[in-house]
């Protein structure tokens, strides 16, 4: 009789313990998932910068060096894009990502004031339509990146969360890390002067 009990507590903690590996496999899927999608708006955003430089090249003869600095730092986003993908669930490759997705949306940002000084580029068909295309593709990359972090959460809390820690050590399932993605902009203190 006390065999069959013995049998029954190994079954059950073999059950246990398969249990909690299959929920860890299934939440590091979904943080792949989730990062799928953010590499779909992000190859579409990089994508659509050469075309934005080649449109405003010709009006904007003087400013060279911010037009250089937005194609170093779309093929910097690019390369490190492409490190983020071998592993989504890789903290230092999702971090990189995010630094260098910081410093392109500065230099964009740049690229965009500066032309603000070009009233034929202003209005120029083709620069509208990148302008707006790049906004409409922030906002899906804004979204993506949430569900990314949503995924990213889930997953940490099933890997961190007690006798789950055990089992992910035992397999080497590594935490994840969140898609950050800031500009320097908005790190920095607002000055305020009272008068």
């Amino acid at each position: 009789m006390s065999f069959w009990i013995f049998l029954a507590i190994i079954a059950a903690l073999i059950f246990y313990v398969i249990n909690i590996y299959n929920r860890l496999v299934n939440e590091r899927n979904r943080v792949k998932n989730g990062f799928a999608q953010i590499d779909v708006q992000l190859t579409r955003r990089y994508d659509l910068i050469p075309n934005l430089v080649e449109s405003v090249k010709g009006y904007m003869t003087h400013e060279r060096e911010t037009l250089e600095a937005v194609i170093k730092a779309r093929n910097t986003a690019v390369v490190n894009l492409d490190a983020a993908k071998l592993d989504p669930s890789n903290a230092a490759a999702i971090q990189q990502l995010g630094e260098s997705e910081g410093i392109l949306g500065n230099v964009l940002g740049r690229l965009f004031a500066l032309s603000e000084n070009y009233p034929d580029l202003k209005a120029n068909e083709n620069m509208l339509h990148f302008q707006e295309e790049l906004a409409s593709t922030e906002n899906k990359v804004a979204f993506a990146r949430q569900a990314f972090n949503d995924a990213v959460m889930g997953y940490n809390n099933t890997a961190e969360n007690f006798p789950n820690n055990i089992i992910a050590g035992m397999f080497n399932f590594q935490l994840a890390s969140f898609l950050e993605i800031e500009a320097e902009e908005k790190r920095e203190a607002p000055e305020v002067a009272f008068s």
